[in-house]
This record gives structure tokens, C-alpha cells and sequence, in this order.
């Protein structure tokens, strides 16, 4: 509890006849309060809102496209109701990426810089379809590609392959996409999907 005291001023004439004041009490009173606090967000440095991300509860940006050639190419995620394309990792760390095949055999994984005609922050356009390109390893200051997958073996058909992809390499890019080559020896139809993880 705050407490008013009322003292003379040093150079009264109060004090010069003599008269002493203890100006400022010798005990102080600390408050002491445990109150519980809910960090949601934070205003930058011109005053706007920027709240606090967290991780998706469930698979976003559910795409499947449908008989793609042996040899083929396809990008995803493509244009969802839930306004997911393309990926926004801004504030993510880290991602689970699913695939589902409807034939089994290999495939080629990349992340790519999604469409030109999304803008990178203020940049546009972006060089479309091509592999990221980053620092992964800080000993050495070579860019190396940040996830390329020339020959993942997806050995079991019609069920959901979900990989885990760790360690930040994919942490705040703002128009990502996948490129997924059909090398299966046949045609397959393909389904994915995404999770993005805070931490």
C-alpha cells in the first residue's frame, strides 16, 4: 500500500530555523501477487497487433490430384477453400508433410518457391517451381537445397505416408510449395496434406 508523507523542502525556511522532517519513510511496502497471464500476441513497433501463433491441430490444405502420369510433376498445395494456398510458414518452425499414393513405387519430394503471382513479402514475382536454397549447416556458408527427396519410396499404396520435417529447414517462408515427381512407374492419383508446428 502506497503511503503519502509530507516532509519540509531542503531549502525552506522551515529547515533553516532548524526543524528536521524524515522526508521519506524507512520501510517500503512491497506488493506481492501471483496473477496468472495469457501471452497472446504483441504490438510491433508502429502500434499493429501481431498475435501469437500456434501449431495446427489438423491437416490444412488437403489436395489431391488425380491420375498423374508416370514421369509427371505435379505442385502442391494448389488453391483450397480454407485459403491455405500456398503454405505460409511465417512464425512455423517445423512441418508434418503427408502423401498418399494410389500407386506404390517411388517419388521425387521438393520444397519449391511457390507461384509467381504470390508475393514473397513485398517481392514479386518470385522464381516459381525452383528448390529452396539456404544455409543449412552454419560451418560452412555454401547454399544448399533446404529439402529435396529424389527418390522417397512410398512401398505401400492408399495409405497416409506422414513425414515429420524438423530441425526449422522450412521456419518462416512465406510462399512454399511441393513439388512431387511421379517416378512410380504408372499412373497414381496423389493426395497431401500439411501441419504446421510452432516448435
Amino acid at each position: 500500500m502506497a503511503e503519502k508523507r509530507r516532509g519540509y523542502a531542503p531549502y525552506s525556511l522551515t529547515r533553516k530555523a532548524g526543524v528536521q522532517s524524515a522526508t521519506v519513510n524507512g520501510d517500503i511496502d512491497v506488493i506481492q501477487e501471483i496473477r496468472p497471464v495469457i501471452e497472446a500476441g504483441f504490438l510491433d513497433e508502429t502500434g499493429d497487433w501481431k498475435g501469437k501463433k500456434s501449431s495446427d491441430e489438423v491437416f490444412i490444405a488437403i489436395t489431391k490430384d488425380e491420375a498423374i502420369a508416370n514421369g509427371a510433376t505435379l505442385l502442391t498445395p494448389t488453391e483450397n477453400a480454407d485459403g491455405s494456398w500456398p503454405l505460409n510458414m511465417s512464425g512455423f518452425q517445423n512441418l508434418f508433410f503427408a502423401i498418399k499414393v494410389t500407386n506404390a513405387g517411388n517419388y521425387e519430394i521438393k520444397a519449391v518457391n511457390g507461384p509467381d503471382t504470390v508475393p514473397f513479402a513485398n517481392l514479386s514475382p518470385v522464381n516459381a517451381g525452383v528448390a529452396f536454397r539456404g544455409s543449412v549447416d552454419p560451418r560452412t556458408q555454401s547454399m544448399d537445397q533446404l529439402l529435396v527427396d529424389s527418390a522417397e519410396n512410398l512401398s505401400v499404396a492408399d495409405v497416409w505416408n506422414i513425414f515429420p520435417l524438423k530441425n526449422g529447414r522450412l521456419s518462416d517462408i512465406k510462399n512454399l510449395q511441393f513439388s512431387i515427381t511421379n517416378n512410380s512407374g504408372d499412373i497414381s492419383t496423389i493426395e497431401t496434406g500439411f501441419m504446421r508446428l510452432v516448435d
